[in-house]
């Protein structure tokens, strides 16, 4: 797949099987890449991502659900179950992290810009996650983008050994996409771009 058809095809993706297209190794290796060459603020490299796989993947879910149920009312779980249940059957789940140490490091350093690293680091997440969304999809991966932070932050980072200076920002899990995905609308083009002389 060439890259704007990854761009054209992508998509949030919650009909998802817990097959992979790939091997783990190469997994791995296209999840490196996407994280090494994502730009980022003074090449500062904030981004931490850990994948999950097997029963670590169906940890994560599981500590969702268990958080979910302290707040959700019992009359209405059912939907809540069987949205955490979904992102369960997955493949597998990347988690995406921003170093708060590496942050700090540059408003230190760089105090006329202090002001701004948090933003510059939220939008090289930004830039993480859709390179790695892009990066799947190629490989005929599905995925979506979930955010149960910070309600899932303490117990993930007790599961899975997380440094307490990484902050948790998304959930991403992936796997063969096992149904077509939701029809997309968008505005037009003219809308959303302008080009000037």
């Amino acid at each position: 797949m060439d890259f704007f058809e990854a761009v054209t095809t992508r998509r949030s993706r919650y009909a998802l099987s817990a097959k992979s297209t790939i091997s783990d190794d190469k997994l791995k290796e296209i999840i490196a890449t996407a994280v090494l060459n994502a730009p980022s603020a003074y090449n500062a490299q904030p981004a931490r991502v850990v994948v999950l796989l097997g029963q670590s993947h169906k940890k994560i879910w599981d500590i969702a659900m268990a958080a979910l149920r302290k707040i959700v009312p019992a009359d209405k779980f059912a939907r809540t179950e069987n949205k955490i249940n979904s992102f369960a059957a997955a493949y597998g789940t990347v988690l995406f992290y921003n170093d708060e140490d590496t942050i700090k490091d540059l408003q230190t350093k760089y105090p006329d810009y202090k002001d701004n690293f948090a933003l510059w680091a939220a939008q090289g997440m930004g830039l993480v996650q859709y390179g790695l969304w892009l990066a799947l999809t190629a490989q005929g991966l599905g995925a979506n983008l979930q955010h149960y932070n910070p309600l899932i932050d303490e117990e993930a980072a007790k599961a899975f050994n997380i440094p307490p200076g990484w902050k948790l920002l998304g959930q991403m899990p992936f796997g063969v996409p096992a149904a077509p995905p939701f029809k997309k609308t968008s505005k037009p083009a003219e809308e959303l771009v302008k080009m000037l002389k």
